[in-house]
């Protein structure tokens, strides 16, 4: 792996923390896009961490536990190298349906306690609502996060999936770092919107699935239909007419790649992280190789007509199929 740590990195909203712009989204280490193994994912943070990797995102929900426990493992003697970065806020069904959400103060504390343990450090750095809970005035929740931060538990706080207006309303209780929420080529429309409002008021945006969940790599194009058992087809972007129509949005970026000589994630993270200064993005994978291609973004340069004839050739809600099924979509831009 080449050293990521030459290149400039970017401040989080209010607080003194920094990191690179492509910071590495650890899901997928408890096994949500297929089988993971836990020796081969400390050995890729490992090696990633030590060439200059600074940003590693996870949540108490991945693996509902493990994914954090991961994390502690491969942090022992790394731990000040990186902005460790979770959530907390989704909670099991005990009816095993679709997960549930838990906003009140008592639960953000018992939660904090918890992640601080399985991820075995003193301090999160930056701390996400994963979910608003519509239960809870969002005042409370984040009033419960901002006394984690004088308790010194919690560098920095922020929500996850906030609409415009729930965004001001949390950062009048307790001033947000940043905003997580998905943001790619493909889908933006809510992204652009809630950033309007993250912008005027010097809140960062952490980016999520900013490939598209797959769909802007490589991985799909030459692919003439996508295997049953893949575990993106759960996805309604992945759905046969949707997938067909994605697929020939996501070929047209490919071809701009060619002439950028670069791959289509790199163009595509070079793309929205193009958009500002306050963005930052955390693609996730299990590989050594996708890893050291989605860095690579960080050597692309776009110019104002490169960025405006990608944003042309894939316009805002051009994609097919919503971001989740149905019971998601209900907890997202509320």
């Amino acid at each position: 792996m080449s050293n990521y740590s030459d290149h400039p990195k970017r401040k989080l909203g209010n607080s003194d923390i920094e990191m690179t712009p492509v910071g590495l989204g650890c899901m997928s280490f408890s096994g949500v896009y297929g089988p993971s193994e836990d020796e081969s994912a400390i050995n890729l943070l490992h090696e990633a961490i030590d060439d200059g990797l600074d940003a590693l995102d996870s949540s108490d929900m991945y693996g509902w536990g493990h994914n954090e426990e991961l994390l502690g493992k491969a942090l022992v003697g790394r731990r000040n190298k990186v902005v460790l970065i979770s959530k907390f806020g989704q909670v099991q069904n005990p009816d095993g349906g679709g997960n549930l959400v838990n906003g009140r103060p008592e639960y953000v504390y018992q939660a904090c306690e918890a992640s601080l343990k399985r991820l075995n450090t003193d301090v999160i750095d930056l701390y996400f609502q994963h979910r608003i809970d519509p239960d809870v005035p969002i005042e409370e929740t984040v009033g419960a996060m901002g006394r984690l931060i004088e308790q010194g538990k919690v560098r920095a706080i922020g929500v996850c999936e906030g609409n415009p207006e729930t965004i001001k309303k949390a950062h009048s209780s307790h001033p947000l770092a940043a905003i997580q929420s998905e943001f790619s080529l493909l889908y933006r429309e809510q992204a652009e919107e809630a950033r309007e409002m993250t912008l005027n008021l010097g809140i960062s945006f952490v980016a999520y699935s900013p490939l598209g969940r797959g769909l802007l790599t490589s991985h799909f194009l030459d692919m003439d239909s996508l295997p049953k058992d893949d575990p993106h087809a759960r996805h309604p972007r992945y759905a046969e007419e949707n997938f067909t129509h994605n697929l020939m949005l996501a070929k047209k970026l490919a071809d701009i790649a060619i002439e950028k000589k670069c791959t289509p994630a790199q163009l595509c993270l070079a793309w929205l992280l193009a958009q500002g200064q306050d963005l930052v993005t955390i693609p996730g994978t299990k590989s050594k190789t996708r890893l050291e291609e989605n860095m690579g973004a960080l050597q692309v340069s776009l110019s104002n007509d490169d960025l405006q004839n990608i944003s042309d050739t894939v316009p805002a809600g051009s994609a097919a199929g919503t971001r989740y099924p149905a019971g998601g979509m209900k907890g997202v831009h509320i």
